[in-house]
């Protein structure tokens, strides 16, 4: 008994019956033990050795180690080296394996390709770097091709080639090009974007180039384009480089239509990732800076407000986050909350959304409900009396008694305040007992 319990423990069952991928419903096949890998329990692919003499799958055991464990999973030993050995006997063992039972429909693991390597990165880095000043597009076509590749074939590849300083070569080939001419070299620039949306990070020398003023132009330009791939890529890079720093935002607003690109990005989603690239873009360019007024009040005339409105109705959480923030941000100017005020959705959706999402669109929810009922303008009195009509005040008091702190419980405290004044409205709550505990609050 204490024997099982303890190759239970290690999952190494030696008649552990496991029903495979492409194996019909009915039918379950016993793999043999060691060729399962001790992480996962899966059938191992591509079977490494650890320093401790341990066989492991490469994709787990990276995992492991990548998720900062510095032992063995089995031993528990210090590792001495995060060399990872390929065991070429284990893996054709498995491969026959899977070959005598294809009448099981288990099909044969190919043989894993080589990982790249450090050096093979910085080598094909210095190729880029070279063709680049040559201004050799075939060339340099063709490296990028050989990266992609690299990148495809395992999210290993992808973190040497990160790591390996690549995203600062490919930005400056980028630049490069694009100076030299866009219409000339458009299949290039797409392609060098769209191995570059793949590895970032990007250092600040990278982003530099990035930043510039011909790379910008670029980008724009890809962003109004109608090809869908590259616009994906260039909003997504855009997101990246203003994520990383604020400095670029007035380069970019400066260049013609890029406005309205983000904003039909927004109209006619691509996909999730490129709304959400494109809302963050959006957000960055409208905070508070010397072109944050006239950004947010231009996308107020593109229609943005009654646009995320709509959107809010059932966007997810990541994407109703970053549409409440942009509508905080809308909220400073006068244009902007006259566009809320007139809009029906507007006091349903932010009561509706007050701890109902996250603590950061309730904070947004909350921000943009007391900007609107303490503006001083036509229009915050009906707010006041929806709000309350809707249960604001009942959402606004729980969020008081379950605790908030900080600038949230100075917006809460103000809110409770305001709307205690339409207290004659709450027919639908225990009055006395929830302004007793208000009292008791202020």
């Amino acid at each position: 008994m204490i024997f099982s319990w303890r190759k239970n423990k290690l999952g190494f069952l030696t008649k552990l019956k496991k029903e495979l991928p492409g194996v019909d419903s009915g039918s379950e096949i016993a793999i043999p033990s060691h060729y399962m890998c001790p992480i996962s329990l899966d059938l191992m692919k591509d079977p490494v050795i650890l320093s401790t003499g341990i066989t492991y799958d490469r994709e787990s055991i990276e995992k492991w180690i990548d998720g900062g464990n510095f032992s063995c999973p089995v031993t528990k030993q210090d590792l001495i080296s995060f060399d990872l050995i390929p065991n070429h006997s284990l893996r054709r063992l498995i491969q026959g394996w899977c070959v005598a039972n294809r009448s099981y429909g288990i099909e044969r693991i190919p043989t894993p390709r080589i990982p790249v390597s450090p050096y093979e990165v910085k080598e094909i880095c210095s190729r880029i770097s070279i063709a680049t000043q040559r201004s050799d597009s075939k060339k340099c076509s063709e490296l990028m091709g050989k990266i992609r590749n690299w990148a495809k074939e395992s999210e290993r590849n992808r973190r040497c080639i990160v790591n390996g300083g690549t995203g600062d070569v490919l930005a400056a080939s980028f630049e490069h090009f694009a100076g030299v001419s866009i219409e000339k070299h458009v299949g290039l620039l797409e392609e060098i974007l769209l191995v570059l949306a793949c590895v970032f990070p990007v250092a600040v020398e990278g982003l530099s180039k990035l930043g510039s003023a011909d790379s910008l132009k670029c980008l724009v330009s890809f962003l109004i384009g109608k090809d869908l791939s590259p616009k994906q890529n260039a909003v997504f890079v855009l997101k990246e480089l203003l994520s990383a720093d604020r400095r670029y935002v007035n380069s970019l607003a400066a260049i013609e239509g890029v406005s309205e690109a983000l904003v039909s990005i927004i109209k006619e989603p691509l996909c999730p990732s490129a709304t959400k690239s494109s809302l963050t873009v959006i957000f960055y360019m409208i905070l508070p800076s010397d072109i944050g007024e006239k950004m947010a009040l231009k996308f107020v005339e593109l229609g943005l407000v009654s646009q995320l409105l709509e959107f809010l109705v059932d966007a997810e959480k990541s994407l109703c986050e970053k549409a409440l923030g942009i509508l905080d941000g809308v909220c400073d100017y006068k244009q902007g909350r006259e566009k809320l005020y007139k809009n029906a959705l507007t006091i349903p959706l932010l009561v509706k959304k007050i701890l109902r999402v996250s603590e950061l669109a309730t904070e947004y929810s909350l921000s943009i409900l007391l900007k609107l009922c303490k503006s001083g303008e036509k229009g915050e009195d009906e707010v006041r009396v929806e709000a309350v009509q809707l249960g604001a005040f009942q959402k606004i008091l729980v969020l008081l008694q379950v605790g908030c702190g900080g600038d949230m419980k100075d917006k809460v405290t103000e809110m409770l305040k305001l709307l205690n004044l339409y207290k004659d409205r709450l027919d639908c709550i225990d009055s006395s007992m929830h302004f007793k505990y208000l009292k008791k609050s202020f």
